[in-house]
């Protein structure tokens, strides 16, 4: 396997990691909405679920790196994480 579909991999495993926790981060959100000051809690998961996402694989890509991930990584997971928004918004809104 190529580094190329290693980093596919990694990502791709990573953002299913995210989008398993998104009915747990709906209830808790809805739950404390007022003490998080939130007015959409499906947006705001949204947002949230994206920030995991794009955090944990460039977390993951310099553990396995052993250092920061270069500039045309973290534009790979950034064009893969975007690549699957409709997905993630299905996820959260649908």
């Amino acid at each position: 396997m190529s580094e190329d579909e290693q980093l596919e991999q990694l990502i791709i495993q990573t953002l299913d990691g995210a989008l398993q926790t998104i009915p747990v981060y709906l209830g808790e959100v809805e739950q404390n909405k007022a003490e998080f000051g939130v007015q959409n809690t499906k947006e705001f998961v949204f947002g949230l679920i994206m920030g995991m996402a794009l955090g944990m694989t460039s977390t993951a890509i310099a553990t396995i790196r052993h250092g920061m991930p270069s500039e045309q990584d973290q534009l790979k997971v950034r064009d893969l994480v975007y690549s699957k928004i409709p997905q993630i918004r299905e996820r959260i809104f649908g």
